[in-house]
């Protein structure tokens, strides 16, 4: 339900709880309450990370809906150049169509299971891949000519291919536990099994069913996994970036999903206990304005929030009173401190805050 485009680097809508009596949508809970309203919203970041924009969209909103509508609205910035990155929920011809008008361009991530011939063509077209940067290495692929030409890039990971084999690895051996000993249940109860590994669909395609109902790890589909790992498939209309280009602006989702964590967790984007309209959209806009402040000050410290926060939480008011009188006092400003608030721009605050001498006697 992501997410993107280049130069603003990503528009991201994720799902959220919120109370609204107008907005509700009874499927897709993450937090497995479909009881409750929920909202779907969207942001719009530039590729520092620094979110331009933030959207509100009832929660029975398509994710075709949303990604014209901020298409739409965007159009209206007067971008000298647009390439949208979006993730493959969002990728149809439709979309894509769309996402073009106006002289814009996509990048589109492919789906690798269940994948159309033309990406299919692509994956399996041989060829050695390059290094692009870092351990990222990219391929291009051409399918098809003239109106029909498609262009694609394979990325792939190394480190990405030995994570998503160890995490294959320790499904196997958790449906090995899940399957032993079946061969002797009765037929109902290993389709009661099987109901539950449908649920999972990362466990599901990992295992087969003999014609009497019987469970066997897939080795067939571990396999076709196997080749898989650690890869990724890219779909553009832009001619002009190149490969490297194309791999690193999708992998600029990275910075999306750093603003959803920290919208979600440090500032508390949710749970939302409002029930009127206005006020959930009044605490969403407030949510993107203290990212934006984040951002800001992460990009011109060249440092985490996280620490920045740290170091200044260090910097204290301390109250004295005597006979002789009450004075509120700051703690002395450490070196981190102080280049701090000398990036930000911004003047120590007062040593001395209060001062307050006894009263003469008559």
């Amino acid at each position: 339900m992501v997410r993107r485009y280049f130069p603003w680097s990503a528009v991201l809508w994720r799902w959220i709880q919120a109370e609204s009596a107008t907005r509700r949508f009874n499927k897709h809970s993450k937090d497995h309450r479909p009881d409750l309203p929920q909202v779907v919203l969207g942001m719009a970041v530039t590729a520092e990370g620094v979110p331009a924009r933030s959207w509100t969209f009832p929660g029975n909103t398509s994710d075709q809906v949303i990604i014209r509508t901020i298409r739409d609205d965007l159009a209206g910035w007067m971008l000298n150049r647009v390439v949208w990155v979006a993730d493959r929920g969002f990728n149809s011809v439709a979309n894509r169509a769309y996402l073009q008008q106006g002289g814009g361009h996509y990048v589109v991530a492919e789906k690798l299971r269940n994948a159309s011939g033309e990406a299919r063509e692509a994956l399996a077209r041989p060829g050695g891949c390059h290094t692009a940067a870092g351990n990222l290495e990219v391929k291009e692929v051409i399918v098809g000519d003239g109106e029909r030409r498609q262009r694609f890039v394979v990325c792939h990971n190394p480190e990405a291919e030995e994570r998503d084999r160890q995490v294959r690895a320790n499904l196997v051996a958790y449906l090995e536990t899940q399957i032993a000993g079946t061969d002797e249940w009765t037929r109902s109860k290993r389709d009661e099994l099987a109901g539950r590994l449908r649920t999972t669909s990362a466990l599901w395609r990992l295992v087969r069913r003999l014609a009497d109902g019987r469970f066997r790890i897939d080795k067939a589909a571990i396999a076709r996994e196997e080749k898989l790992d650690g890869t990724w498939l890219l779909r553009t209309s832009d001619d002009s970036l190149t490969p490297t280009d194309l791999a690193l602006a999708y992998t600029q989702v990275l910075e999306v999903e750093r603003g959803w964590r920290d919208m979600k967790g440090s500032l508390g984007l949710r749970p939302v206990f409002y029930h009127r309209e206005d006020r959930i959209q009044s605490h969403v806009q407030l949510c993107w304005l203290a990212l934006l402040l984040i951002r800001v000050i992460e990009n011109t410290t060249g440092d985490t929030w996280r620490n920045v926060r740290h170091e200044l939480d260090r910097m204290h008011l301390v109250t004295m009173e005597t006979a002789e009188g009450r004075v509120a006092q700051r703690s002395a400003t450490t070196p981190g401190q102080a280049e701090i608030l000398a990036a930000l721009e911004i003047a120590e605050p007062s040593r001395y805050l209060e001062v307050e001498l006894p009263t003469p006697s008559a």
